[in-house]
């Protein structure tokens, strides 16, 4: 990429330091300075150690669980808002709490409503995220969203295995309209597995709906926590005769016993992104990184350039 930019600066969260420092290479300038002060009880301080007054920054940062995360973003947005930057972007990569999207049942928050407040609050003037556990979180935001899609980065890796009586498979009734899109750019079959819940994380029943006999199927989500769903979707589809079962998900978040389950599972791969770190390598695991889009992106607002050819599914 070009390396004329005369405003733009990119600062990281500690927790996506490895990420940040690829999407700042791809992007052509050196990660901006910024220190952290903590204090005996845990308390923190970020510090910006250079001059960003009537700038352009982005800060990097995924918010996934605990709740540190999220605190050091709204820490380095506010900062940044009180030393006179002009444009404070927030580069989330995962968007966590993103599940809390709706009431679905009395006395419960809505976190990802509550998240998008504070980041506002804190004084975010953008958000740049990708693949968003639903999509109508971005009108909870009164800031504009980018919203991506991890398809830009899967798509291609599928094509390259050319696989054959490819299907594409939802692991559950919501993931449905996903799953469609990548059948759609892909040509294939689609098939659903519905699920019923016995609480969060815990699965009582699974189903399959369409036929996978002889098929090479591959799983579409945009997250994997405990690999529960992931794991019992490809055994009942090979017990119903598929040829191999792979999975796609954007977030890794791999919470748990997900390792020991993606090793027990007949899942021949898990291909996810770098948008949280892989918390251990597995040979099953496949990292490809979305530090090039984002950079692409980053770069093309900072130049009022069109990004919508990055939105598509």
């Amino acid at each position: 990429m070009s390396k004329n930019i005369t405003e733009a600066k990119i600062f990281t969260c500690s927790q996506s330091r490895d990420l940040a420092e690829k999407i700042a290479k791809a992007y052509g300038v050196e990660l901006g300075n910024v220190i952290t002060s903590t204090y005996s009880d845990g308390e923190f301080q970020p510090s910006y150690e250079e001059s960003i007054r009537g700038t352009r920054i982005f800060i990097i940062g995924s918010t996934n669980p605990g709740p540190k995360n999220l605190m050091e973003m709204l820490l380095m947005i506010d900062a940044a808002k009180r030393a006179s930057a002009r444009h404070i972007t927030a580069v989330m990569p995962y968007f966590g709490w993103a599940r809390q999207d709706r009431k679905d049942k009395p006395r419960v928050p809505i976190a990802a409503k509550l998240v998008a407040k504070m980041l506002e609050a804190a004084g975010a003037t953008r958000i740049i995220t990708m693949d968003l556990h639903a999509d109508q979180i971005q009108g909870f935001f009164e800031k504009p969203v980018d919203h991506l899609f991890a398809s830009t980065i899967f798509l291609p890796y599928l094509q390259s295995l050319n696989l054959d009586n490819l299907t594409i498979a939802s692991p559950d009734m919501g993931g449905s309209k996903r799953a469609y899109a990548y059948s759609k750019a892909l040509k294939s079959d689609v098939v659903i597995c519905y699920k019923q819940r016995a609480k969060a994380n815990v699965i009582s029943h699974m189903e399959l709906i369409g036929d996978v006999t002889g098929k090479n199927v591959v799983l579409v989500d945009d997250m994997v926590d405990t690999a529960g769903t992931l794991t019992k979707a490809a055994d009942l589809m090979m017990e119903r005769g598929a040829k191999s079962v792979r999975a796609i998900c954007t977030h890794p978040i791999l919470s748990g016993s997900a390792y020991e389950k993606l090793e027990n599972s007949k899942l021949e791969e898990l291909i996810v992104t770098d948008t949280i770190p892989a918390k251990q390598n597995h040979e099953k695991l496949r990292v490809l990184s979305c530090a090039d889009l984002f950079a692409k992106v980053m770069y093309n607002v900072h130049h009022n350039e069109s990004i919508s050819n990055k939105f598509v599914m």
